[in-house]
């Protein structure tokens, strides 16, 4: 269109909008906090719903000019494109590049913070520095947009078209919706119902919402299109011509204005006479009418316009000339007449006039000759210094013929992409190289590429590629130790710890021994470690006691073997110090070895992780909390917002749980189950975090919302096929006495006992089955409470912490003889004194008190209830406070009845 064209097009679209404008100057001023009804800036989501030329590029406009003059907002503007629906964050980029291009590289340093690295990249505004996680990067592009909120006017983000826009940038869009109402930002979305993506059933999700309610935009009435039709004619455009108008172009307003200016062209009387000559007229601007018409401006002009088309969207004249084979003073020519003709706008950049234009140019492009352009745009645009990724969107396209150069530049791509946060768009250049196909030698190394581009996003596909991968001659020796130790990986991550231990196995079998043979054993045992239907655990306790137990831990080898061990030696409550002694040797200086550390790939999370738990349930809670701050610290910078974040989180959460901060516990271990709820159900870190927070509620006295938690997260049988923190089945158990479900509860320890007993798990804190099934049947079978807690006693002076012994005799005054009561509960304190959980201090506090006032030592029992009090609200355990409070007050009364009685 001609710049006047696009005037009438605007003003045309507009027409009967009146509503829909309506709608959106009311969420711009309530943005912008001019509403009359609100004082506060609030913004929301606007979503605009309408086929092809009904305007609502126009109405779009619209709002942005409102936005922009009579508002004063900042508003950013981007595009959906057809063509470049597989540029990741091509949307992104477009909306926020123009929020940074003012800045000097100093000012965007400071403005991006800690989230430079992470998001920068996929703006394309910093430097790629490593492979992100997807979520982090979405997390940094929240951030990033919130800033740009809250700092400086309000913000107006308008996108057009969103049913051509990359999956990477409608993602975001989609997730950052559910955050509008927090912020003084309004997001303005317009898209074809018809052409909805597949890629995105989030999105989808989104507008098929009631609130709110998209916009649909409707065609014009006969009574608009006559308005249009008497504004470009005149009045005496008479009524049978204004009809046929209508009748030929449908309503829509695109294709009136279209037909109004061709009509002109010709000098067309607006009468009833030339009415029958619209309908032939009308079938030029559109479709084969289109190509027919682009055929008359000769062919170097039809080149142009298809060089045009291939490059799709911004398109740099060098490009398109270079594409069509054509110099720059005739490819200029080109230029003018396809702008003359309503087919281009725009000087030193380039766009088409309507996206239907494009795509019928492109789809009148011969097969076979746009395959080959989609190649020679590859290699223009990899000549124009613009990169692997911007050339890839072009090679998909192009027939696979064995070039090896198109597998190298497919794989280049993909590790840019992977480096921005975009696997997805990874794993579509990976495979079409595969299709290529590549050279058969370099075909394994393809396929582990592709499986270790899905990792973070789909450990199912992992699985395929890298067996697939294992299962072919040509992977070096080291590449085939990664390439099994990431499917054991996968296998993990997707809950199948089975199939995670036996592949490293069957590997380690067969590797010579050395470093990569030991790393597979890691994994073995990790693997078969964490399972809680652990076969021949007694077996693989003891060939992983003679493996590490005499390693000094001089490689990381055999320092995942020694933290190996001492995880295997809290689980089974070992002596304590012999598995601390074990783990200390799987740090250097206490700290964790490099090329080990959280964000480390060749060993991954797992080995830092049982680490810092050992610690948690030794006593050694502030290593453990210095190990597991540090994990959030590096998850947040390399921006692993997704599971190894959520896990790092539970980890923290944890510490605060053993220590007895359960407010913080419970702040912490909610936002874990909140990134953990993200990426989908029953993964192990919202086991992780589920378990710790019914714990922690429990904790506080607060059953009815632990049992809300454990509805809200599928807490029931089958439980985790990987071990949870604390053991699944025991928390299940101790949730059901807490309900007062005891013959339930019963049955839920017995079984959990069985299964850990024949395991020799036997640690009293991280699995306190016997503890609380003593307390379930000690009303009617004494002897067999006193047995099972005596049996706990045992394994809790064999492993030797101050907590778990201090603990164990806590729990067993409950059921032990009434002369042995306040001996026991005085040990329990003791203990307990000495250890860093403040909780179960409290809890021996005041159970002591109250034996002590039952006992008639009243003096006694009101110092222990007191401080017991004390520390009880200061760890939020309100209802041990209670507890507390209510023995405080018998023994005021027991008090001052003896002082009366002693009066009298």
């Amino acid at each position: 269109m001609s710049g006047h064209q696009r005037e009438q097009y605007a003003s045309a679209a507009l027409f009967e909008r009146e509503l829909e404008l309506a709608t959106a100057e009311q969420a711009v001023r309530r943005l912008h906090g001019s509403d009359p009804e609100r004082r506060s800036r609030l913004g929301g989501l606007l979503l605009y719903s309408g086929e092809a030329g009904l305007g609502k590029t126009a109405l779009l406009t619209e709002v942005r000019r409102i936005a922009t003059e009579v508002c004063g907002c900042t508003v950013l503007f981007a595009r959906g494109s057809e063509s470049a629906r597989s540029v990741p964050f091509h949307v992104v980029r477009q909306l926020l590049q123009p929020a940074f291009a003012p800045m000097d590289e100093d000012e965007r340093r400071s403005f991006l913070g800690p989230w430079r690295d992470i998001a920068g990249p996929a703006l394309g505004i910093s430097p790629i520095v490593r492979q992100q996680d997807p979520q982090g990067v979405r997390d940094g592009l929240d951030w990033i947009v919130t800033q740009l909120a809250v700092r400086g006017d309000p913000v107006v983000l308008v996108v057009d078209d969103c049913h051509w826009a990359d999956s990477e940038s409608l993602n975001w869009l989609t997730g950052f919706a559910a955050r509008l109402p927090e912020m003084p930002l309004l997001l303005v979305l317009a898209y074809r119902p018809s052409e909805l993506p597949e890629h995105t059933p989030a999105f989808r999700a989104l507008v098929a919402k009631r609130n709110p309610r998209p916009v649909e935009l409707r065609a014009l009435t006969p009574e608009a299109v006559a308005r249009l039709v008497r504004g470009a004619f005149g009045q005496h455009a008479d009524d049978p011509f204004c009809r046929e108008m209508w009748a030929v172009t449908g309503g829509n307003p695109y294709e009136a204005v279209e037909l109004i200016a061709k009509a002109q062209d010709r000098d067309l009387k607006p009468t009833d006479e030339s009415a029958p000559l619209l309908r032939d007229m009308g079938a030029t601007s559109r479709g084969s009418g289109l190509v027919s018409r682009l055929d008359e401006l000769g062919p170097a002009v039809t080149r142009f316009a298809w060089a045009a088309a291939v490059l799709g969207t911004e398109i740099q004249p060098g490009l398109a000339a270079n594409l069509a084979a054509m110099g720059p003073a005739q490819a200029a020519q080109c230029a003018d007449k396809l702008r003359e003709a309503r087919i281009l706008t725009g000087a030193n950049v380039l766009e088409f006039g309507h996206p239907l234009i494009a795509t019928a140019i492109y789809g009148a492009i011969p097969p076979a000759t746009r395959t080959a352009m989609h190649g020679q745009a590859a290699w223009a645009v990899t000549e124009a210094g613009q990169g692997a990724a911007a050339a890839s969107r072009h090679l998909l396209e192009v027939h696979p013929d064995h070039d090896p150069e198109v597998v190298e530049q497919l794989r280049a791509a993909a590790e840019e992409h992977l480096a921005v946060g975009a696997p997805d768009a990874a794993r579509r250049c990976l495979e079409r190289a595969l299709r290529e196909p590549p050279p058969e030698e370099q075909r394994a190394a393809l396929l582990y590429e592709l499986g270790c581009s899905a990792l973070l996003t789909s450990p199912p596909t992992t699985v395929n590629h890298l067996k697939s991968a294992l299962a072919l001659p040509h992977l070096s020796p080291q590449m085939r130790v990664d390439a099994t130790y990431r499917l054991s990986q996968a296998y993990a991550h997707n809950n199948q710890l089975r199939e995670a231990a036996e592949v490293v196995a069957a590997q380690a079998a067969v590797t010579p021994p050395g470093p990569g043979r030991m790393r597979l054993q890691a994994a073995h045992y990790l693997w078969k470690g964490i399972q809680v239907e652990e076969e021949d655990a007694h077996g693989r306790s003891r060939r992983i006691a003679e493996l590490a137990d005499h390693l000094p831990g001089r490689d990381n080898a055999e320092r995942a073997l020694l933290a190996l061990r001492g995880f295997d030696g809290m689980i089974r409550s070992e002596d304590a110090l012999d598995v601390l002694r074990a783990t200390d040797r799987a740090l250097v200086d206490g700290r964790l070895a490099e090329g080990m550390g959280w964000t480390n790939v060749e060993w991954g999370f797992e080995l830092p992780s049982i680490i810092g738990i050992t610690y948690a349930y030794t006593d050694q809670l502030d290593r453990a909390e210095e190990l597991f701050t540090e994990a959030v610290r590096a998850f947040e910078i390399s921006g692993w917002s997704g599971a190894h974040l959520a896990f790092a989180n539970d980890f923290v959460g944890l510490v605060h749980r053993r220590r007895g901060e359960l407010d913080v516990a419970e702040q912490t271990l909610r936002e874990g189950l909140r990134l953990a709820h993200r990426l989908g159900p029953g993964l192990p870190t919202q086991w992780d975090g589920t378990c710790l927070l019914i714990d922690t509620l429990l904790a506080q006295g607060r059953v009815d919302e632990a049992q809300a938690v454990a509805e809200e997260n599928n807490f029931k049988a089958p439980y985790s096929p990987a071990i949870v923190l604390p053991d699944a089945a025991c928390l299940a158990g101790r949730l059901l006495l807490a309900r007062g479900r005891t013959k339930e509860a019963v049955a839920e320890l017995e079984a959990a006992g069985r299964r850990l007993e024949q395991r020799g798990r036997n640690n009293v804190l991280w699995a306190p089955w016997a503890l609380d099934l003593a307390e379930a049947v000690a009303p009617e079978e004494p002897e067999r409470a006193r047995s099972l807690v005596a049996q706990a006693l045992k394994h809790a002076y064999r492993f030797g912490t101050d907590t778990a012994v201090g603990e164990a005799l806590r729990r067993s005054a409950a059921v032990a003889e009434a002369d042995e009561v306040l001996p026991t509960l005085a040990k329990a304190v003791g203990h307990l004194r000495r250890s860093p959980c403040g909780y179960e201090y409290a809890m021996a506090l005041v159970d002591h008190g109250r034996a002590l006032r039952a006992a008639g030592r009243t003096a006694e029992a009101g110092a222990q209830l007191r401080e017991g009090m004390e520390r009880a609200e200061k760890c939020g355990a309100r209802g041990l406070v209670a507890t507390a409070r209510a023995e405080l007050d018998a023994v005021t009364v027991t008090v001052g009845s003896a002082a009366g009685q002693s009066a009298e």
